[in-house]
């Protein structure tokens, strides 16, 4: 039979597999009908009346376009997408045809965002953006196609400002200490398309905007800093942040300019009924889609979130208890002391944590049920952050997988005769975009022999640890044999992790 690494991997493709440009445009976007055709997005029908037009930006929607020319056929009038330096060649060089225009393509294919920072090519690609949608008359019908990276390849600065004077600022505040969340408010108020603006742009024209999430909880005006989303922020809270940094009086002209200038209310949401924005490929969809595949191969298989988010080291006891938990479950221990105590330490974690939408205690219950007659998993998915100490080489999943590995080890140490060892488990995390970090693997597997099967080849997991160097460990360990390598996938939805476990 299969081992649980290997079904831990065919789960990982699975639910990569079904975000991947291709496949999920084709189930969320069909075009029907000749007399006056429609288009259908996930059930929403769409008349196209007139022309159809296509603009997108960001890392995945060169693959995207593809899939979409492809559906819409002789209907698609023109289209403008901005995608990262070099991603034709490298896609070209990885074969990945499918991800690539047709030569007779009527899209055009900007690249620019060198080193996902906005450049020169990024505007340029903007600019056409934004002339195609200011050209737009009330029976045209605009597709945006979104993804992660989006933001730094739509540029696209309110005149007079110029690009470097807006890149200026947003340094100046990140070196002041600004959150992520500052700096995006103060680059959407400067901006002619993020926060809304494509919309308003595009305005009388239909706008349907399909979406690729990675962000934690698929927020539309977060995702490419919202260019189809009504903007949650005014220019009051722009003015307020740069005034919490002490940059009020230290603006370019051009900025003040455009600040004294503009509305100072949000725009009202009524300015936004000719848009429809929809996620079609998220973690929560991959997630749902590794799921189905879990319990075809037979086992009882529940979700724990897709936000999952925090420092790695944290993540990793909240995984290793878990393990613990059905593992005690398995030993018809679930009732004890020692499962109480586990069951705290889980809740007081998941409560430091802050997991948006996690309800624990309600996923605990559902644990209680499962007993070692069925193999278990659990998924999850989203981001966790690494703090770096060392210098080594390595990416949070595979940080997170030896992380792990190294809880499990000290669980069993601890325990004398622990339910671990009655037990066969499977740890793995990988990054959906099939890079994890500066490196050739997206993601590592681990279990709980791993700390000793590794000092059997004179390895230390803690000293590669705490040099932050994850990938040099699994590279030499076993020859690599516990890496996960996809390649690039040209899609990415942040990180999936799965634990498998079966009594023996």
């Amino acid at each position: 039979s299969m081992s649980l690494r290997e079904h831990a991997l065919s789960l990982f493709r699975s639910a990569v597999d079904t975000i991947r440009p291709a496949p999920m445009l084709k189930r969320a976007v069909k075009l029907q009908g000749d007399g006056c055709p429609q288009l259908l997005v996930k059930g929403q029908a769409f008349p196209v009346k007139r022309d159809l037009y296509l603009v997108g930006f960001g890392k995945a929607v060169l693959g995207m376009a593809a899939a979409a020319e492809e559906i819409l056929g002789e209907h698609l009038v023109r289209g403008i997408i901005n995608v990262p330096l070099g991603i034709q060649e490298s896609l070209q060089r990885a074969g990945m045809q499918e991800m690539l225009l047709k030569p007779d393509s009527k899209i055009q294919v900007i690249e620019g965002a060198k080193n996902n920072l906005p450049d020169p090519e990024a505007l340029k690609g903007a600019v056409a953006i934004q002339e195609l949608a200011e050209g737009l008359t009330v029976d045209d019908l605009l597709l945006v196609l979104i993804s992660g990276g989006g933001s730094a390849l739509l540029p696209a600065p309110i005149p007079p400002i110029l690009l470097k004077e807006k890149e200026k600022l947003t340094k100046m505040l990140a070196s002041r200490g600004a959150a992520i969340q500052e700096l995006n408010i103060v680059r959407k108020t400067l901006s002619l398309l993020k926060g809304g603006g494509l919309a308003r742009l595009a305005y009388p024209a239909r706008v349907v905007s399909l979406i690729l999430s990675d962000v934690i909880g698929d927020p539309l005006d977060i995702i490419a800093s919202g260019p189809t989303a009504a903007s949650s922020h005014s220019v009051q809270d722009c003015l307020q942040i740069l005034a919490k940094y002490n940059l009020l009086h230290h603006l370019p002209k051009s900025v003040e300019t455009v600040l004294s200038s503009s509305p100072t209310k949000p725009t009202a949401l009524e300015d936004y009924s000719h848009v429809c924005n929809i996620i079609i490929g998220s973690n929560t969809l991959a997630l749902d889609e590794a799921k189905r595949q879990a319990e075809g191969l037979g086992y009882a298989t529940l979700i724990l979130s897709a936000a999952i988010c925090g420092e790695v080291g944290h993540v990793a006891t909240l995984y290793c208890q878990l393990i613990r938990l059905v593992c005690l479950g398995f030993a018809g221990l679930g009732e004890g002391t020692l499962s109480d105590e586990v069951r705290g330490n889980l809740l007081q974690l998941a409560a430091e944590l802050e997991i948006p939408g996690l309800n624990l205690a309600e996923f605990l219950q559902a644990l209680r049920g499962l007993g070692p007659e069925r193999p278990v998993c659990i998924l999850a998915g989203g981001e966790t952050t690494v703090q770096l100490q060392g210098t080594g080489k390595g990416g949070r999943n595979q940080e997170l997988a030896l992380r792990v590995g190294l809880g499990l080890h000290r669980a069993q140490a601890v325990e004398t005769s622990s339910p671990l060892g009655r037990c066969e488990i499977v740890f793995l995390s990988g990054g959906t975009d099939g890079q994890d970090g500066p490196t050739e693997a997206a993601g590592a597997f681990c279990s709980p022999e791993l700390v000793d099967e590794a000092l059997q080849e004179g390895l230390s997991v803690e000293a590669f640890l705490s040099n932050n160097d994850s990938y040099t460990f699994f590279s030499q360990f076993q020859g690599g044999h516990h890496l996960l390598v996809t390649g690039l996938t040209g899609t990415n939805v942040m990180d999936i992790q799965a634990i498998l476990i079966r009594a023996t």
